[in-house]
């Protein structure tokens, strides 16, 4: 009998690495969970019976989404569990259920119509945002509106239920599977067209060694639940899920963002070495986890983790992080149609990741969104460039009753252990000046009201060149600065990073960034003062080298990172690396000598 790889057309697809790691297996097709739509007026005597198969619809999945949070077994990753919260929040949002009902109530569309117009509608809302976190927050709310359909379908059973070969493992029958040239690989990797996290439960139930989506970028909830499962994983791939067959042998390449169909023999022997060196280098990690991030000339390195909710603490302290560098607070702020979290709902949110620390410092950043953020019906002007638009500290201060409300909700956290709050997108010696007035009269209004609050360090994102250039200003009115390197390749660079059309020149060892990154922590040294890297630089183990020798002693990265950056610092003399740094970036080519490290 043939092999696929005998018959089957080798090709290579390529994506965005989602999450690191090799897998080898054959591949499994998940059914589409996007379905065609009806498209049908209804009478004005039909309204009350279609918004009564609306709401029976929003019930149903609810339930089943509350089951599935209720069954999940204890060593589930928080950031699963969170999702799930998420989507339960959007499909019981009250405001959206109202708008869906008004497409039936007034335009009389069938329920079914209304919820793809109100699902096109939030989409062009997120497809404006400058955020690639909250811009890529638009699958989540396709993947609530999917199951409501499926329920209005009468199909409500997960994408993810029952393929042929997912059922036969589940029986015990996947050796049935036949072999691939070259030696065995009874491991199946999941192909779909995107997948929510309520399926990445089902994921995880199964035996799959990788998956890949057509969707999805990095920074998508699926990218992050697979970072948390530590599967490897390609999101963004395009067509994948129309090219490849079921049962076609498949490597996915999490490193890189490849995916491997039908590969040669070669090709399957190169990766399974590179897949049983990752799993080496994985257990010599875990044995470093409990050991102090030290370099070997003595300098004591703090590592933090990067979360996006409350639930994410856990995750935190699992990689051994020493506190919470960034938690971004536009968890609570998204996809609310205008209504805003109040005071006790934030107090309690940043109370639960407080507590979930045990003790650990966490760094709240002020609300990141803006006029280009889902927060109303409005939209920008198509003249406006959503990335230099009324966003962050911007929108804070135009909103100073909202931004009260944040403040005095950030302090009242601050009494249940170590708070320091991160300001976002600052630029002006104006905004700091207003910022710190609105700090001031947050906690007055606590003390007056005779509400416990606690001390705060307040510290500032260098995320604009123009802040870069003039850290001393802000050195002399803040506790701590952290570069968010993100924002600010995006910025001295020009670059829209959520353009794949300018993707490939988004370059963080562009000499003029390295410079400005350099100079902010020389600054930030020269006033005594903590300076953090909380960007993607902090995370990759690549850069850490030249990051300690620009003298950065606090890191903070998603928790997935930590021990990868952990063990480049041990095996690190940082006085060492400080002559080699200042030459990288002086040089006009500094990916050239950033291989040469001491």
């Amino acid at each position: 009998m043939n092999t696929p790889t005998d018959t089957h057309t080798s090709f290579t697809l390529a994506g965005q690495p989602a999450a690191r790691g090799i897998a080898i297996g054959r591949a499994v097709l998940a059914p589409s969970s996007r379905m065609d739509v009806a498209h049908d007026f209804i009478t004005p005597a039909q309204v009350p019976a279609e918004l009564a198969r609306l709401a029976a619809a929003r019930e149903a999945v609810a339930a089943r989404l509350q089951r599935l949070r209720a069954d999940m077994p204890r060593d589930t990753p928080a950031e699963l569990s969170a999702m799930l919260d998420v989507h339960l929040m959007m499909l019981l949002d009250e405001v959206m259920a109202a708008e869906t009902a008004r497409w039936v109530r007034e335009r009389h569309y069938n329920a079914e119509w209304a919820i793809a117009t109100q699902l096109e509608v939030l989409s062009r809302q997120f497809d404006e945002m400058e955020d690639a976190y909250l811009r890529e927050r638009k699958a989540d709310v396709a993947q609530v509106a999917a199951r409501l359909l499926r329920e209005l379908r009468g199909v409500p059973a997960s994408p993810l239920s029952a393929p042929a070969p997912l059922q036969a493992l589940q029986d015990g029958a996947a050796a049935a599977l036949p072999a691939p040239a070259g030696g065995s690989e009874a491991s199946l990797v999941l192909i779909a067209s995107d997948l929510s996290p309520a399926d990445m439960l089902q994921f995880k139930k199964r035996v799959f060694a990788g998956f890949a989506t057509d969707e999805g970028s990095s920074a998508s909830h699926t990218a992050i639940v697979a970072r948390s499962l530590d599967i490897p994983s390609v999101v963004g791939a395009g067509q994948a899920s129309q090219r490849i067959r079921q049962d076609d042998v498949v490597i996915i390449d999490g490193d890189a963002g490849l995916i491997h169909v039908n590969p040669g023999p070669a090709m399957l022997e190169e990766y399974r070495g590179r897949r049983q060196q990752a799993e080496r280098q994985r257990q010599r990690l875990a044995q470093i986890a409990s050991t102090p991030a030290v370099t070997q000339d003595g300098q004591p390195i703090e590592l933090l983790a990067n979360i996006e909710q409350p639930a994410d603490t856990a995750a935190a302290l699992a990689a051994s992080a020493v506190g919470v560098g960034l938690l971004r607070s536009e968890f609570l702020f998204m996809g609310r149609e205008g209504r805003l979290p109040d005071e006790e709902e934030q107090y309690a949110a940043y109370s639960a990741a407080v507590q979930g620390m045990r003790g650990l410092p966490v760094t709240i950043r002020t609300v990141d969104v803006g006029a280009d953020k889902p927060l109303d019906a409005r939209h920008p002007s198509p003249h406006q460039n959503p990335a230099m638009s009324l966003r962050a500290i911007r929108w804070s201060l135009s909103e100073p009753a909202m931004f009260l409300v944040q403040l005095r909700a950030i302090l009242r956290a601050a009494a249940h252990g170590p708070v320091q709050m991160l300001i976002p997108m600052l630029a002006h010696g104006s905004e700091i000046r207003q910022t710190l007035e609105l700090i001031a009269r947050a906690r007055a209004q606590l003390q007056a009201r005779g509400q416990a609050h606690g001390p705060c360090a307040v510290g500032a994102m260098i995320e604009i060149p123009a802040a870069a250039l003039t850290a001393p200003l802000f050195l002399r009115h803040f506790d701590f600065l952290s570069i968010g390197t993100n924002d600010l390749v995006q910025y001295t660079l020009a670059i829209d990073r959520a353009d794949p059309a300018v993707a490939h020149l988004y370059d963080p060892l562009h000499p003029a960034v390295l410079r400005l990154i350099a100079g902010t922590i020389a600054a930030g040294r020269a006033h005594g003062k903590p300076v953090c890297v909380c960007g993607e630089m902090a995370g990759d183990a690549a850069m850490t080298a030249l990051l300690l020798g620009l003298g950065l002693r606090s890191f903070s990265m998603h928790p997935a990172r930590i021990l990868a950056v952990k063990q480049q610092i041990l095996q690190s003399d940082a006085s060492r690396l400080a002559a080699w740094a200042q030459a990288v970036i002086a040089s006009d080519e500094p990916a050239e000598l950033l291989a040469q490290r001491p």
